[in-house]
């Protein structure tokens, strides 16, 4: 996260899943599998390198590159997978280890299968246009060479994909609180939730 925002997590001592590590846990054994292989069609081998993910390798500085995100969207519909990592993103989110008291994720089925029971959940989401927009900015920044227009099909393609598949489908929990941020800033977008959680907490 941002310095900027750093004092605010540190008073309310969460564990920060930096990085998406949420969805990362999707992401991590699809970059090893890329890397081996070449192909992510493999639920069953997925699964094998998943179920031995550690914490710090979820700093993969491949994990926010855009074939692993195209490429978790597909790896999402195999339970063989899903299954390997459940216990590693609840313990995450349930276990914190000291001083933490509590934790802090993002991904697509986190409020509803994952921590069903959060204190609190949002569900953040824009435009498609804008958030395509964002993300090609991301990856131009990592030097990857590709268009607006790309990206903006991929996101719709990753989000029709996501959104009807069988297993934890991408939709909002029903006590989420939406925040819409397709005419925020970064800072104007975290000081809603900033006060959206405060408030819930405080109630």
């Amino acid at each position: 996260l941002d310095d900027k925002f750093a004092p605010w997590i540190k008073a309310l001592d969460l564990r920060v899943a930096d990085l998406n590590k949420a969805g990362a846990t999707l992401e991590m054994p699809i970059t090893d599998q890329l890397t081996r292989f070449r192909d992510v069609l493999s639920g069953q081998a997925l699964a094998a390198l998943a179920s031995d993910i550690h914490a710090q390798e979820l700093e993969h500085p491949n994990l926010k590159s855009g074939p692993v995100g195209a490429a978790a969207s597909k790896v999402a519909v195999h339970q063989a997978v899903r299954d390997a990592l459940f216990t590693f993103q609840r313990n995450f989110a349930a276990k914190p280890t000291p001083p933490f008291k509590g934790a802090v994720l993002d991904g697509r089925d986190i409020g509803t299968v994952i921590c069903p029971d959060a204190d609190v959940k949002l569900y953040i989401d824009a435009k498609p246009e804008v958030r395509a927009e964002r993300r090609h900015k991301e990856l131009v920044s990592y030097g990857e060479n590709v268009t607006l227009v790309q990206v903006l099909a991929d996101l719709r393609e990753r989000d029709n994909r996501d959104q009807n598949r069988a297993l934890a489908p991408l939709k909002p929990a029903q006590n989420a609180h939406l925040l819409d941020t397709t005419n925020l800033s970064i800072d104007a977008a975290f000081t809603r939730a900033k006060t959206l959680i405060d408030a819930i907490l405080g109630a």
